[in-house]
């Protein structure tokens, strides 16, 4: 029997998509059209099952799927019995509390004895019994902004990104209870076999990571400026330097996050650096 990892992965929506651009950027090929539910690589020994991000939780733990990617809210509320391998960054969300946009708000004691529509029933109460209110959950699958409009409950707990949905429905956020991100979880009885594979898996996703979060530097440096701007820009481990053909001047590289670029640009120019390229990194190995 041929031996692969099978990797559950949301099957539309914005999470799936960012899920298989960080695999395809992985360099793993594979065909998704249209309506398919599973597809087998072409190149590296995974399988892909595209389900339901509320489902994917339960694959993981049964053992159905050996992997899963989906978003953190999902793993908490469903409280399998998975292993959280990495927080992969994308897809950023938090679930929050809202209220009818005119309604005076002053804490959270406003959600005592009031009902709440909501998802997340689980992880809503956790919040609610730590700070010790006690709430009517009313526990609905869709369209939860809808619930004070037609009686149904006094505020709603959902998943925010930008907010542009509670506003359209005449809703404003008043406590943020949990913030969510992809992330990559795996059953927790894997083979030795699948766990080397996970391995080069979590090897080839922390390269693109890495690159995505640096920046390769050039820049032309007069010699006599080149102790200041070493001390503004160090590397890796350190800078490249290598001599210009005009006399007097070399071509400093270096590898830098892109925060740290922008903070240091002014300095960098102020000590002589002239000809700043900044390049994107697809891989970084470190």
């Amino acid at each position: 029997m041929e031996q692969i990892v099978r990797i559950a992965v949301q099957k539309s929506g914005r999470l799936s998509d960012d899920s298989l651009s960080l695999i395809k950027e992985c360099g793993i090929k594979f065909y998704n059209g249209t309506g398919k539910l599973k597809s087998t690589s072409t190149n590296f020994p995974v399988e892909f099952l595209f389900l339901r991000d509320d489902d994917i939780p339960g694959y993981v733990a049964d053992g159905v799927a050996d992997l899963g990617i989906v978003g953190q809210n999902e793993v908490a509320e469903k409280d399998k019995e998975v292993v959280l391998l990495k927080k992969l960054g994308f897809s950023k969300c938090r679930l929050a509390l809202a209220i009818p946009k005119g309604t005076p708000y002053e804490g959270l004691e406003y959600f005592e004895g009031k009902s709440i529509a909501t998802s997340y029933p689980k992880i809503l109460k956790n919040y609610l019994d730590t700070h010790q209110i006690k709430a009517d959950i009313h526990e609905i699958s869709g369209s939860v902004e809808i619930a004070p409009s037609i009686g149904l409950a006094e505020g709603i707990c959902d998943i925010v990104s930008s907010g542009s949905t509670l506003m359209m429905n005449g809703l404003k956020e008043v406590e943020g209870i949990f913030n969510s991100e992809a992330v990559l979880i795996a059953h927790p009885q894997l083979s030795d076999w699948k766990k080397s594979i996970v391995d080069k898996l979590l090897f080839r996703i922390n390269a693109v990571q890495t690159g995505k979060s640096n920046k390769y530097v050039l820049m032309n440096v007069p010699n006599a400026a080149l102790p200041k701007i070493i001390s503004l820009i160090p590397g890796m481990r350190s800078p490249t330097i290598l001599p210009l053909a005009e006399e007097g001047w070399s071509s400093v590289h270096s590898v830098l996050s892109e925060d740290q670029f922008w903070e240091n640009m002014d300095e960098l120019r102020a000590a002589g650096a002239e000809g700043i390229l900044v390049v994107p990194i697809e891989k970084m190995v470190i």
